[in-house]
Formats: structure tokens, C-alpha cells, sequence
């Protein structure tokens, strides 16, 4: 604890889900059999993912379970037998999967274990399932993705309706609860999460690409140095196509937080006392 400490304080991204990675060993699933979730339950301008792991013995004597994260978040553990899903927005979503030892995790690019580390582009009103399993891989391949695809080849795939609909798939599973020996994070919308990750990683792109408009700029002479007199002046003669892009960046975000706003009122309502 006093190291996991120490590296937090350092800086470092610490991957890590104490008191979150109960095995099914200790805990085994107890949440009610398969059912997809109602339609009018999420909006179909996202998509929806649903995350299984079939009944092995292996699994069902695991001390800890392995840790989901999406877009470098955590969200759940995926014990044996469970099942669970996520509202997402529209776009590429990163999918992680890691294995805790004592619920620790990794730091920085370093994994104890690094089970799943994908990227893939979600489309809105569409479902899809992964299947996550140790002993046993699909006998078919997704459709949609290249064959040398992370989610084709390894514990953690990506799986039609029609394979996870079969007998010991997802239909067998219970879903994974939120409780005092696990909890989690899913079974819930994480798209104002998405929004968020997706107007920081656009951001820091336009910000990089700004550095290298200005180097093509004085390049081409198009960029004025400071005077010694005067440090603050300077700068490029022309305008910047990343500072529109930057500024069309902020004022749609800006826009999204006040419907945010609006929507929190509209749905909290208002009290005179």
C-alpha cells in the first residue's frame, strides 16, 4: 500500500483494482440469467456492449478476476460465468484487459499481465458482444474485423448475436452485480464519460499539430520571431488552421456541457423549499 502511495504521488498511472477483484472462488455470480436490456433503456444514437465469460471450472476457482477498462478507465471485473454491459458512444473505443495480483495491476505501459489491448470503432444503434475466455476460443470468426485483429485472435473476442445467443454462451451467464465484495461500474451509460476522453485525446492532437503548422511556417518564412525588447511579440503571419480547429473544438464542447446542464435540470426538476 505505502509503494502504490509512493507511485501516485510520483505521478505515475497506477492500474490497480483493490477491493474490486474478487474471484468467483470467494464470490461466485449471484445476479439474475441473461436478458438483454429493454430498447427504450439506451439510446440507439450509441451503441451497446455486452461483456461475457462462460462457466469454466478454471474460472470458477479463481481467486481474482481480470479488470475491464475502457479508453484507460476502470470498469468491472469479469468473474466466472457473469455477464454485464456498457451504453458507449459512437466512435473508437480502446478496450483493456488486465490481470491483478493482490488487485494491483501495472504502472505506466508496464502489465503484469496484459490480457486484451485493443482498439475498434463502435457504430450508433448497434450491439455488440465480447467474450472473454481462458480454455476455449469461437469456432467462427467476426465478419467485420481483419483476421489479424486483437478481438479475433486472443482470450478476449469480439462475437455475432448469433454465436453468443448459442447453448453455455452468454444466455448462460448471470449478471455480474454490484456489491461490498465486488463492486463496479457497469450495467450503465458511460457516454458523457466518452465525451469527455474523446474532446481530450482531439484536443491534445490539434495542440501537437499546432506545434507543427508553426515549425512548417517558419520553414516557409511565415513566422515573425520576438524582438529581444519584446519576448512577448512574434509569432506566425498567417492564421493557423489548428487554432479554427482548436476554437470549433472548444465552443462544440462548450455547447454540449450547457445540454448537459439543461438536461440535469429538465430531469432533476426544481424545489422551492
Amino acid at each position: 500500500m505505502v509503494l502504490l502511495l509512493l507511485l501516485c504521488g510520483s505521478g505515475c498511472t497506477v492500474y490497480q483494482s483493490i477491493g474490486k477483484s474478487t474471484g468467483a472462488y470467494l464470490h461466485p455470480v449471484s445476479g439474475h440469467d441473461f436478458v438483454h436490456i429493454d430498447n427504450d433503456r439506451w439510446d440507439h444514437r450509441n451503441a451497446l456492449l455486452y461483456f461475457y465469460r462462460p462457466h469454466s471450472q478454471w474460472a470458477a476457482d479463481e481467486i481474482e478476476a481480470p479488470s475491464v477498462y475502457i479508453d484507460d478507465r476502470h470498469y468491472f471485473n469479469l468473474r466466472d460465468g457473469s455477464y454485464t454491459w456498457l451504453e458507449v458512444r459512437p466512435g473508437e473505443r480502446h478496450i483493456t484487459m488486465r490481470r491483478p495480483l493482490l488487485g494491483l495491476e501495472g504502472v505506466n505501459s508496464f502489465s503484469l499481465r496484459l490480457i486484451a489491448d485493443a482498439a475498434f470503432t463502435v457504430e450508433a444503434g448497434r450491439v455488440y458482444y465480447l467474450r472473454y475466455s481462458e480454455l476455449s476460443v469461437p469456432d467462427e470468426r467476426y465478419p467485420d474485423l481483419d483476421p489479424d485483429h486483437p478481438l479475433v485472435r486472443g482470450d478476449l473476442q469480439l462475437v455475432t448475436r448469433r454465436y453468443a445467443m448459442q447453448p453455455e454462451e452468454i444466455v448462460a451467464t448471470r449478471f455480474l452485480n454490484s456489491d461490498l465484495l465486488a463492486p463496479n461500474h457497469a450495467g450503465t451509460s458511460i457516454v458523457e464519460v466518452n465525451e469527455d476522453t474523446d474532446y481530450a485525446r482531439r484536443l491534445a492532437y490539434l495542440e501537437k499539430e499546432r506545434e507543427l503548422e508553426i515549425e512548417r511556417l517558419k520553414t516557409a518564412g511565415k513566422y515573425r520571431d520576438a524582438p529581444w525588447y519584446w519576448p512577448f511579440g512574434g509569432g506566425p503571419t498567417v492564421p493557423l488552421a489548428a487554432d479554427r480547429d482548436i476554437r470549433q473544438l472548444q465552443e462544440a464542447y462548450a455547447r454540449l456541457q450547457e445540454e448537459r446542464e439543461r438536461r440535469a435540470d429538465a430531469e432533476g426538476g426544481w424545489w422551492i423549499f
